[in-house]
């Protein structure tokens, strides 16, 4: 299936989930990842979840990375520019959603500690759809493979998915960037 056919797909299974089911697979999500030898690093980077979109809640991703101490560091979407500014999440940090539903990080002097994406260890890649090689499809505004193609060569890519893979995705683009890993409710897919 192509990309366009695929955020058909996965956009109407999506909405067929209650909140019921997201808690229940955001947390087996989060159960899976636990097992995972990927807590050694110091930057984590995680999405903060568009609710309408019924995407993953990654809150007990953060309570895993704060009770491990870790940085944790959201970002902050620009439309125009199609690019996302890092932020370091802090007890000061306010969150705000945006027009397209989106929690962000509200930049002020005291909560605004900007974090350049090659200092980021890892990623928790939101996504639609992935395949059996690690390409994944999103939204299609680009952010995630502009801001990943910014990182360190070795930064360690972790989609988080409800679903299970699709056999191939097929007009991946040379600019598309594979995941390292996909973690969903029942498996975690090594690429």
């Amino acid at each position: 299936m192509n990309k366009k056919e695929l955020r058909k797909k996965y956009k109407e299974l999506r909405q067929n989930l209650s909140e019921e089911n997201i808690e229940e697979l955001s947390l087996q999500i989060a159960n899976q990842l636990i097992r995972l030898d990927i807590w050694e690093y110091n930057f984590y980077h995680l999405f903060l979840p568009i609710e309408i979109q019924k995407e993953v809640n990654t809150e007990y991703i953060l309570q895993v990375l704060a009770g491990k101490d870790k940085n944790i560091v959201i970002s902050k979407s620009d439309f125009e520019s199609r690019e996302l500014t890092h932020f370091l999440l802090t007890d000061s940090t306010k969150i705000s959603k945006n027009e397209y539903g989106i929690p962000e990080p509200i930049e002020t002097e005291i909560s605004g500690i900007e974090i350049n994406s090659k200092k980021i260890d890892v990623v928790f890649v939101p996504l639609l759809a992935f395949d059996e090689k690690g390409h994944r499809v999103g939204y299609g505004k680009g952010f995630y493979d502009k801001f990943l193609s910014e990182c360190k060569p070795e930064i360690l890519k972790i989609g988080l998915s409800f679903f299970e893979s699709e056999n191939l995705i097929s007009d991946v683009l040379a600019t598309d960037i594979q995941l390292d890993l996909c973690v969903t409710p029942s498996k975690v897919y090594n690429f």
